[in-house]
């Protein structure tokens, strides 16, 4: 205990990185994962607007980059980290590659729940005169947001639990915390610490998630 209070600054510094690269990445992903998705949708056969070309490129990238490990990704991100953030290691640089990994699964749970909206809806859209833009806008997106949200939000527990590797590439946080000094200098107290916060962090996000995709579900 004395050990932890100790190193309390670095502590707070270490969630406030977690903190930081948790959004930072949620906030890319979100952004370029919604797009993929989005357009996997849309160009899919049968989708609003079919183009077998472009949906081809699009599978073909997800489906290349989604399995690859983080731990891999991380090495592999790097030379496209260097170029777009300036340097290939630190917070922000964890948080680019975690963001850049997440949006590809991003981009498969907002094909999913898109594709998931009863085609009786849709129809019935096109039945009105709505075009494409307007029935993903109007009718596809409010339809499917709450089951969205729910992928969101089991998509920012996982980039917490990214952020856990991102030490790997000096991103700093509570994993790396953990892992210096608490696993590497026998100090289980200082190694709790940090999973009882990141633990509290995954709580409160499911919390708020679920609680708001209920709203949502409910109108």
């Amino acid at each position: 205990m004395d050990r932890l209070i100790e190193l309390g600054d670095e502590f707070w510094k270490a969630a406030v990185e977690t903190l930081y690269m948790t959004v930072f990445a949620l906030v890319m992903a979100g952004v370029l994962g919604t797009l993929i998705g989005v357009g996997l949708y849309l160009t899919r056969r049968g989708g609003l607007l079919p183009n077998r070309f472009v949906n081809g490129l699009l599978e073909l990238l997800v489906n290349f980059f989604r399995p690859i490990p983080f731990v891999i990704f991380i090495a592999v991100a790097m030379p496209l980290t260097r170029a777009v953030i300036g340097v290939g290691i630190g917070t922000t640089a964890g948080a680019f590659a975690i963001g850049l990994a997440a949006s590809f699964a991003i981009a498969r749970i907002v094909e999913q729940h898109l594709v998931s909206v009863s085609p009786g809806v849709l129809e019935a859209a096109r039945a009105m005169g709505a075009g494409p833009w307007r029935i993903l806008l109007t009718v596809a997106i409010p339809e499917s947001l709450g089951p969205l949200i729910l992928g969101y939000t089991f998509i920012v527990v996982a980039l917490i639990d990214m952020t856990a590797m991102a030490g790997l590439v000096g991103g700093g946080g509570l994993g790396a915390f953990a892992q210096i000094y608490g696993f590497r200098q026998f100090e289980p107290v200082v190694m709790w610490a940090a999973i009882v916060l990141i633990v509290v962090f995954v709580h409160l996000v499911q919390l708020l998630g679920t609680k708001l995709a209920r709203v949502i579900m409910r109108r």
